[in-house]
């Protein structure tokens, strides 16, 4: 009887463990903001980004190095030959991400922040839909309902700061295409999840979104790294803390829980950065943001006892 309870403590905690990451790496992605706006002070949008990747690259390419240098782990990603499928999602990882991310940054010189926001936040449709049509994925009721009750959170935050904005149809098409590209940059790495780690993926992506980045900040603003010690301060904070724990991870998370699921996750992303930003920088909360955070957190709670909420090998 003893063993019995002690065994189901065990898988409890084994349960608890993706969700405790989840958390920790929405946290860390939330802080990004911040970094940005200090970063931004000297940095264009493009040479922040750029920073950010490059960044990650090599801290995170460097500890790999010494890893596999000193160490001998069995792992799948050694023991298998790279295929061309593989090879072929890798570097699309690292296309679709920019290609979102620049998507995203177009947007923003055509339309508000409201509305990029407001689109952004329909990117778990867009997952679902892929995972459907793409990977025959089945989504039961109570994930559709949760799904439905999280993006009605999403949308009236997003409402509220529409107010006395101007809507502009080109620059909220780019933000919606934007949202796409980023659906399905999760669906291919949880589908890379199957074969790589998290950390191997999002060397990839930030590899060849440092060199696609390359020319297009000499191109566009000038200017490549900060001279600024707080400057670099902002982009080490994006690089290891954003782009190391947020989206590494993020990815890792992949293997436990769907795309679908982990997306409608990230829309707590606004509500936690917007927490950090009261700290921080002494921005005011209203009672809709914590109202926004009740309806969102109560669809997660619902879908994440979904079926469809795991990843299926």
């Amino acid at each position: 009887m003893m063993q019995l309870k002690l065994t189901s403590q065990n898988n409890n905690a084994v349960n608890l463990l993706p969700f405790v990451t989840l958390v920790i790496a929405l946290i860390s992605i939330s802080f990004a903001p911040i970094f940005i706006r200090f970063s931004e002070i000297e940095l264009g949008a493009n040479g922040t980004v750029f920073n950010r990747l490059w960044i990650f690259f090599m801290v995170f390419g460097f500890a790999q190095t010494i890893r596999r240098r000193f160490y001998s782990p069995e792992n799948i990603e050694i023991q298998s030959p790279l295929t061309v499928k593989h090879s072929l999602l890798l570097l699309l990882v690292g296309i679709i991400s920019i290609t979102s991310l620049g998507l995203w940054a177009i947007s923003l010189q055509y339309t508000s922040v409201a509305n990029c926001m407001l689109l952004n936040n329909m990117t778990p449709i867009f997952t679902s839909i892929g995972a459907w049509l793409y990977f025959g994925k089945r989504f039961d009721t109570k994930f559709i309902l949760g799904m439905i009750l999280a993006l009605s959170g999403a949308i009236f935050l997003g409402l509220e700061d529409l107010q006395g904005t101007n809507s502009h149809l080109i620059g909220d098409f780019y933000a919606l295409l934007s949202a796409v590209f980023l659906g399905i940059y999760f669906l291919i790495v949880e589908q890379l999840r199957n074969r790589f780690s998290a950390t191997t993926i999002l060397l990839w992506r930030c590899g060849i979104g440092s060199f696609l980045l390359f020319p297009l900040v000499l191109w566009t603003e000038g200017k490549l790294f900060p001279t600024a010690w707080q400057t670099w301060l902002a982009v080490i904070g994006l690089g290891v803390i954003s782009e190391g724990l947020g989206q590494r991870l993020l990815a890792d998370c992949l293997d436990k829980f769907s795309s679908s699921f982990v997306t409608m996750f990230l829309l707590l992303e606004p509500i936690v950065s917007a927490i950090l930003a009261w700290i921080v920088f002494a921005e005011g909360l209203t009672s809709i943001t914590g109202l926004g955070f009740v309806i969102i957190l109560t669809g997660i709670y619902l879908a994440q006892s979904s079926h469809s909420a795991v990843h299926e090998l």
